[in-house]
Formats: structure tokens, C-alpha cells, sequence
């Protein structure tokens, strides 16, 4: 989970700001200096041109994956590689030594588009092949570092074998058709695809793309469009499906899951009882983020839910700014006072309850008064988890087209905003306490465990591989602005069912509707291998 100083160090290149002196006036004042402009050559970089692949049989070439973005966007992704690795291509995490690259973009902030354009300008220089995903091709398919590449749409992933080896023949194509039912939207490509973890002991749903909303700052909804859910049972299927494959921990993803069902007649609790009864015993299950508005006539249920010994006390409900003017010129759909009621009613039934939120500092219109209501919202509860960003500008949406506040008064409001939050340490009171974990992950840095308790806060333990996958009892020795340090008693219990897949392993779920290109695969295949063994014979 990123830390807010993760989302401010992005923006520390730009530290020149709008009233800073700049290079003609300081030496204006000087006589007998002639200001010349710097001409700087124009290097002809050499671009290598990827090799045409059409004489070679499909499904034996190697790719790289790369992925920016949410946890939708991670889902997506372990979908693509399955079928890829279905196939038979090999996924490779050197991207030197791939022949194509298939990168799935996040058009939420800037940087990570920067990221994304400085990747295919790379990866077209040395010669590989590109194709791209997600939400930044989806949402402005016409851009110009676009321009000849193939492109899968973001309910189009199911179309990523096809999309691959047409490229690798030379070929460009671009699927970015929304998938329909009877004429109306659905949740996207079969949730009964192939897929490849990257976490084996994690499986991530998602429940349904888009969103209701019309938010001013936000691109998202350019790219994912109106809500879509996928049915109930096919969700439940999905769960089941991952727990018998040896997962431990279910993520529950989508742009906004308050708003599950309101498409298809039914509703998030609803869902969430179901898969409560899958859910084998010490295994977990996170919801994953909801807007206030869709989550208020949902309170009672969803306390209960989020009690529940199989479900993390742990909701992401991003608030954005505690100024009701500043909701409304984003178009939120809830008051300040409506938030503080979600977070009041969950906290008091659900004692220990995690709120993680979001604050966007310098939104256009955004005037002092307005941020410092930001500031008290914030004073009053202590968010545990608090996600701090800078508002980027997103060509195409209303915000875009405000009047901005001056990058300054940005960085100001930002750096007050996170000293406030650094101020606090939210696990101190914890330090003695035996708490059980479920160990799923590694650290960052590698040094050790990552465990997560009932409250979803991280508790870092042992590096030693008889813990992982265990729900485990550890003494707290230890606690940290992010997490808590644990001493593990005993080895643990493994809830899941039986050993996870290995890392790389495609979970094996069959296609509803085979491809062409599979039967293809396995005839060229089966034709290589007769003519192999004629030929030593006719020798």
C-alpha cells in the first residue's frame, strides 16, 4: 500500500515556482551581456524496427508484462498473462529479452501516464514489439505516442492472444468495444478465464467496472464509462473457484463497489453474504474501495458484514476534501456531514475498524477557508491510512478546464497536509498486545513478512517460509508510523485448502468458447513433431 511521501515525491521535479526569477530577468540588469538562446542538435536516434514474426509458430515467443495503476488494473492483468501462458508463450520479467511488451496503463495521474508514454518510446527504440492496455488507450485512443500500436480495450482482455500474435506478424489492431447483453453494458471479459497470480496466495475480483459518478478531476470514467457488474453467481463461482487452488485472501476490486448490483438488481451486501459462506475457515476476505454515496443506505449491513471473523474490519472510502464547496465543484455527491455519519455508525459498530481515505490538495477553486475545513476533517479522526495527492490536471474533464490555483500554494497546502498526518503514530497503544495475522506477502524491502491482522494493519515478522500462507499468533514488540513490528508464537495453522499454485502456475479454468487460434496452435504444433519423426525415419 503506497505511503502518502510516495505520492509527494512524484511531484518534486517541479520545484520552480511561478514568482521564482527566471534566467532573462536575472541577467537583464547587467550591461554588455548578450542573452543568447542555447541551440541544442538534433540527434537522429536510430530506432531499431521489431522483427517480423509470421513464419514462426504462435504461441512460442516471450513476453513482458508491465503494470500501472489500481487493483482493477492488476486483475486485469493476471488474466492477460493466463491465457498468454495458455498458449504457450513464456512470461519473462527481463523485458530485454522479450519480443513483445504488453504494458496496461493508469490514467488516474499524471506521472503514471509519463511513465507509461516513456516505456513504449523505449521499448519501440530497441526494437520490441508494443501493445498496450488499460485505461489510457481506452480513454483517449487517439493520442499521438498512440499512433501504430495495437490496443486492447479494458473489456476487451479476453482478446489479448489475438491481439499478440497479429502484432508479432506486423500487424496492428485495436479492440475497444464495450461488451453488451441484450444491449446493456456488462462487467466485462468472462470472469472464468485463465489467470496467473501474482501473488498465489491472493485472489483479486473484480466485481463490476465503471462507476455513477461524474466526477469533474476524474478520467477514470472516460476509459471504464457507466457501472457494469458482473452477475452474483458468476462472482461466487470465482471465489470458490480461487480457494480451491490454495488461496488464502480474496480482494474484492472494482472503481466503486458501494455501487455493485444497483445495475442488475441486486446489491454489495448481498454479494458479500455469499461469499462469506465460500470463505474457508482463517481464510480472509478485503472489500475494496467505496464512495460514500452508494454505502449510505447500505450502514447497517455493512457493519455487520465488516464484524464478520472472515472479513477484514478495513474499508477505503476516499473523502477527497472536507469542504462541502469543494464536493460540489467535484461533482462528489455527498456533504461532508455525510461522510463523517459512515465513518461515525461503521467505527461505533465495528470497534478497531480501519478507515483508509483520500484527500486531493489544491483542487481548482480550492481557497484557503475551504482547505483549512480539509485540515479539521482530518485533525478529527487521525486517519491510520491517508493517501495525500496533488491535483493533476487530466485533459478532457471539466476540472481541466478551471481556473487552477497557483502550484505554490499546491505544494504548501500539500506539505502542511502530510507534516499533520507524519505528526501522529496511529499503533503505538498496540505495542504488548497478541494479535493473530495472516502472512501473504513479502515487504518492500525484503527483510521481512508482511502479515495482516482482523483491522487490516500490516505486521512485519520473520522472513522464514514456514510462516507464509499461515494465520499465525504474534506478540506486537513494536510499532512504526505504517506498520507493527510482530514476534510470531508458534509455526501457525495453514487456512487454505490445499498448497497454493506455484509462482507462474496458470490457474486452470477453461474457456467458455475456445479460440481459433488455439486449435491452430496445437495443429502447427502437432504437424512439426510428425514431420520430425518422418524425417529421422526417411534418414
Amino acid at each position: 500500500m503506497p505511503t502518502p511521501c510516495e505520492e509527494i515525491i512524484e511531484d518534486i521535479e517541479d520545484l520552480i515556482a511561478s514568482q521564482d526569477i527566471t534566467p532573462k530577468e536575472r541577467y537583464s540588469s547587467r550591461k554588455h551581456i548578450t542573452i543568447r538562446p542555447k541551440r541544442r542538435k538534433q540527434l537522429q536516434e536510430e530506432v531499431s524496427q521489431p522483427s517480423i514474426l509470421s513464419s514462426i509458430i504462435p504461441g512460442t515467443q516471450t513476453i513482458y508484462v508491465k503494470t500501472w495503476g489500481c487493483t482493477h488494473n492488476s486483475s486485469d492483468t493476471e488474466y492477460m498473462a493466463g491465457q498468454l501462458a495458455s498458449y504457450g508463450y513464456n512470461l519473462t520479467e527481463d523485458k530485454l529479452k522479450a519480443d513483445l511488451w504488453l504494458l496496461n496503463s493508469c490514467t488516474v495521474k499524471s506521472p503514471a501516464e509519463d511513465q507509461f508514454r516513456n516505456e513504449i518510446e523505449y521499448g519501440k527504440k530497441i526494437g520490441k514489439h508494443v501493445v498496450v492496455a488499460g485505461c489510457v488507450p481506452q480513454g483517449a485512443p487517439k493520442s499521438s505516442f498512440l499512433q501504430g500500436l495495437s490496443v486492447i480495450g479494458v473489456q476487451q482482455i479476453d482478446r489479448v492472444v489475438e491481439v499478440v500474435e497479429e502484432t508479432l506478424k506486423g500487424n496492428t489492431v485495436k479492440f475497444l468495444q464495450q461488451k453488451k447483453d441484450l444491449g446493456k453494458k456488462t462487467g466485462g471479459a468472462s470472469l472464468n478465464l485463465p489467470k496467473v497470480r501474482r501473488n498465489p496466495l491472493i485472489e483479486i475480483i473484480a466485481i463490476n467496472t465503471g462507476c455513477l459518478n461524474q466526477c469533474t478531476y476524474c478520467k477514470t470514467k472516460h476509459a471504464r464509462g457507466e457501472l457494469g457488474s458482473y452477475p452474483l453467481e458468476e462472482i461466487v463461482e470465482r471465489a470458490k473457484q480461487a480457494f480451491e487452488e490454495g488461496v488464502c485472501e480474496l480482494w474484492l476490486t472494482s472503481e466503486d463497489t458501494g455501487a455493485y448490483g444497483r445495475d442488475i438488481g441486486t446489491s454489495l451486501p448481498k454479494l458479500l453474504w455469499q461469499l462469506v459462506d465460500v470463505i474457508p475457515d482463517g481464510c480472509m476476505m478485503r472489500v475494496g474501495m467505496t464512495n460514500p454515496p452508494y454505502i449510505l443506505e447500505h450502514l447497517d449491513e455493512m457493519a455487520k458484514i465488516l464484524w464478520h471473523p472472515k472479513v477484514y474490519s478495513f474499508l477505503h472510502i476516499p473523502v477527497q476534501s472536507g469542504s462541502d464547496q469543494i464536493l460540489a465543484d467535484m461533482k462528489r455527491e455527498y456533504t461532508r456531514a455525510e461522510f463523517e455519519h459512515v465513518v461515525n455508525f461503521l467505527s461505533e459498530r465495528v470497534p478497531g475498524l480501519t478507515i483508509a481515505t483520500d484527500i486531493i490538495c489544491g483542487f481548482p477553486t480550492e481557497t484557503e477557508m475551504d482547505f483549512e475545513e480539509t485540515m479539521t476533517l482530518c485533525q478529527k479522526y487521525k486517519f491510520p491510512s491517508l493517501f495525500i495527492n496533488q491535483f493533476f490536471s487530466r485533459p478532457g474533464t471539466p476540472a481541466a478546464r478551471m481556473p487552477k490555483v497557483p502550484a505554490q500554494k499546491v505544494k504548501t497546502r500539500t506539505k502542511r497536509l502530510s507534516e499533520f498526518f507524519q505528526s501522529y503514530e496511529p499503533y503505538g497503544h498496540k505495542v504488548g498486545l497478541i494479535q493473530k495475522v495472516l502472512v501473504t506477502e513479502v515487504s518492500h524491502d525484503k527483510q521481512h513478512y508482511v502479515g495482516h491482522n482482523k483491522f487490516y494493519e500490516q505486521v512485519l515478522i520473520p522472513l522464514k517460509q514456514e510462516y507464509m500462507g499461515k494465520m499465525i499468533d504474534v506478540r506486537i514488540i513494536e510499532a512504526t508510523k505504517f506498520s507493527m513490528k510482530g514476534e510470531p508464537i508458534g509455526k501457525g495453522v495453514s487456512p487454505a485448502l490445499r498448497s497454493p499454485l506455484p509462482q507462474g502456475i496458470v490457474s486452470r479454468l477453461p474457456y467458455e468458447k475456445p479460440s481459433k487460434y488455439g486449435i491452430v496452435t496445437f495443429t502447427m504444433v502437432l504437424l512439426a513433431v510428425i514431420l520430425r519423426i518422418l524425417w529421422k525415419f526417411l534418414i
